[in-house]
């Protein structure tokens, strides 16, 4: 039985005090390279989230709020796409003391680096040990909740079946994963508004036409995006028995995938 947590209103304070301004496409490009977490984007990642990814706060604190509900004593919390780490430094403080281990992953060595140093920078009352590698890799064992915040996408889409499969072969029973992803919507007309709608948020947050053009050119053939049907049907066909979508603004979501 999973019991009630009553939400608190402050949000985990994972970026850094002073953000670097994210202008990566802020000029123009004679060739658009393919998307990639190298240096340049591990810099600005905290200004380029926030900036792109409408609730992005929301969904690291409630990470946080599930953690209370799903993690139990002497079990592993996995983060996989760590970046940054907002989603492990939610968990570790939601939680008490030494309940749990949280390994954070990522397949970005200039982001794996980087994150090492924020979590140093914390004193925290669940330890998170930060490693570098691929999801699909990653050996899942005692798990009560797993992470993977805006990751899934990215992920070569002939892997994604068997690495839910893998992560549902590793959930303790009544474990949870946390999935987040931007999703396409089933048919064009709606698609394309939901697109709309997210490159207007973009532009309110200061990127310009250039900007939202290239950043979407660069991610056209990385980020390939499924309909939450898709996610729902496969989440299902590994053995999930419950899929709760419990946020979406536009065409970003994140649902708890339930083991039972």
């Amino acid at each position: 039985m999973y019991q009630t947590v009553k939400l608190r209103p402050q949000l985990v304070n994972w970026r850094p005090t002073v953000k670097k301004h994210d202008n990566i496409y802020a000029k123009a490009l004679n060739k658009v390279d393919d998307f990639k977490f190298d240096e340049s984007v591990v810099d600005v990642f905290p200004d380029m989230i926030q900036r792109s990814v409408p609730g992005y706060e929301t969904i690291v604190h409630t990470i946080g709020e599930l953690a209370k509900i799903a993690v139990t004593p002497n079990t592993v919390v996995y983060d996989l796409g760590c970046s940054l780490g907002a989603a492990s430094l939610s968990v570790a403080r939601a939680v008490p003391n030494d309940t749990c281990e949280i390994i954070g992953v990522d397949a970005s060595e200039a982001m794996v680096e980087r994150c090492k140093r924020v979590v140093q920078t914390f004193t925290l009352p669940n330890p998170i040990v930060i490693q570098h590698g691929f999801a699909q890799s990653v050996e899942i064992k005692n798990a009560s909740l797993v992470v993977m915040n805006f990751t899934l996408q990215f992920i070569p889409p002939a892997d994604r079946e068997a690495l839910l499969k893998r992560i549902y072969d590793g959930l303790n029973p009544g474990g949870m994963l946390v999935l987040s992803e931007k999703i396409r919507h089933p048919t064009l007309t709606g698609n394309e508004l939901l697109v709309d709608l997210h490159h207007q948020f973009k532009r309110d947050n200061g990127y310009s036409e250039l900007e939202v053009s290239q950043k979407r050119a660069a991610l056209e053939k990385v980020m390939l995006t499924d309909t939450f049907n898709e996610h729902d049907t496969r989440l299902r066909k590994v053995g999930i028995i419950d899929v709760v979508m419990w946020y979406k603004c536009y065409n970003f979501t994140s649902m708890v995938a339930i083991k039972g």
